[in-house]
């Protein structure tokens, strides 16, 4: 636990939100189970083995330490949350989230180069922004830029498995002229409204709550798009299994997307190499070409590329 606590004392003032420590990693021999998250002005502590009282203990001593150090005058005292995490079996993964110091915000917002967005720290495992696809986000603002600048319009996009839409934002902060979420999930769709309004973003937007399988035809139509992103569950039962699914995503990609157009391919499956998705790309969708794989933020350095979230830019080759 030495390196998280070096870690603790030496991070800066949390600006933004981001992973201060992530020890899943690998690169900290004996701190595999932890990572400490700042959603600003909250800390999310987790851990993916049983931890003791003790340790617990030692963190919040550290935690406020650092904190008495670096807090600007008048700021609130420290808060920080913990969440276990079990993963004995991978599809029936248990939770258990405590508050252990202060108080989370009842509206809670953080940002992230220059956007605002909603999280909730204190539900389910996933908080509203995935920190791990920053690299992701990055890639897309400066995609639209670059698209806008040399096209002299704004892109169309398409953003599949949406989530709270941080990629629609990402987008549209880039100059992107049409944004189109789709996802099954209602209440994370409400939360990606939300997101674009806090960022006056609204305008060119629309939010599909449906089941991305169902809504070919619909989509089409809409299309063709300079942009596709997918960003889907590895494993969600019932919705989403990324060993077998991925390949009815991608034989649909070529017919949603402009000549020239982009896919931009996400897969936070660890156990799945980013040789998965170039061989499924390979097979199902033939006419796309590898362009790169996008970068991880620093802070989500992994000893094996393979096994940490992979991005991956395809593009459609001309007509």
């Amino acid at each position: 636990m030495h390196a998280l606590l070096d870690a603790i004392a030496a991070m800066p003032w949390p600006a933004e939100a981001g992973r201060v420590f992530h020890g899943r990693g690998g690169l900290y021999p004996g701190c595999e189970p932890w990572t400490l998250d700042a959603y600003p002005p909250v800390f999310v502590l987790t851990s993916f083995a049983p931890a003791t009282d003790a340790q617990l203990a030692t963190i919040d001593r550290a935690l406020q330490a650092r904190w008495t150090q670096i807090t600007p005058a008048g700021a609130a005292p420290l808060t920080w949350v913990f969440q276990q995490r079990g993963e004995a079996l991978r599809l029936q993964a248990r939770t258990d989230t405590r508050l252990m110091a202060g108080q989370v915000p009842d509206m809670h917002t953080v940002t992230e180069a220059g956007a605002s967005y909603r999280v909730h720290v204190l539900r389910g495992q996933n908080h509203g922004l995935f920190l791990d696809m920053a690299g992701g986000r990055r890639w897309v603002r400066e995609w639209a830029a670059s698209f806008a600048a040399r096209e002299g319009r704004g892109a169309q996009v398409l953003n599949l498995f949406a989530y709270t839409c941080a990629f629609s934002v990402a987008a549209c902060q880039g100059g992107a002229a049409q944004v189109i979420n789709v996802d099954m999930a209602r209440g994370a769709l409400a939360i990606g409204r939300q997101n674009h309004q806090l960022n006056g973003l609204m305008r060119g937007v629309s939010f599909l709550p449906h089941d991305v399988f169902n809504s070919w035809a619909k989509l089409s139509r809409a299309g063709p798009y300079d942009l596709v992103i997918a960003d889907p569950p590895s494993y969600q039962k019932g919705s989403f299994i990324a060993r077998k699914d991925y390949a009815r995503v991608l034989r649909r990609l070529p017919g949603l997307l402009s000549s020239g157009g982009h896919a931009l391919l996400c897969l936070n499956a660890p156990e799945l190499p980013m040789d998965f998705l170039r061989e499924q790309v390979r097979e199902h969708a033939p006419g796309l070409r590898f362009v790169q794989r996008v970068p991880n933020a620093p802070s989500f350095a992994d000893v094996d590329a393979d096994r940490a979230v992979k991005a991956g830019v395809w593009r459609k080759t001309e007509e």
